[in-house]
């Protein structure tokens, strides 16, 4: 890798990085409480059509869990634990 823009990923497919640039799209210039909103309906919706695992949750918040402050990662186990027991 010489820089970020020539940066792949490593293990990521490329259907994975083609459906999160479609997000981000879909994201720009939304609050931060419509990404929350939408990001929340979009587990509950994969949660419930069985294409969303509890390991997945956990991977996700394992992976993003760090780069929030204390109060946001707060919400984000209460939420990732809500959406578990679904």
């Amino acid at each position: 890798m010489k820089d970020f823009a020539s940066f792949k990923g490593t293990g990521v497919s490329q259907d994975f990085l083609s459906e999160a640039q479609t997000v981000a799209a879909q994201m720009d210039g939304k609050s931060e409480n419509e990404i929350l909103r939408n990001i929340y309906a979009r587990a509950v919706e994969g949660k419930r059509a069985g294409t969303l695992t509890n390991e997945q949750i956990d991977a996700f918040v394992t992976q993003f869990a760090p780069m929030l402050d204390a109060g946001k990662r707060k919400k984000l186990y209460k939420v990732a634990e809500e959406i578990k027991r679904m």
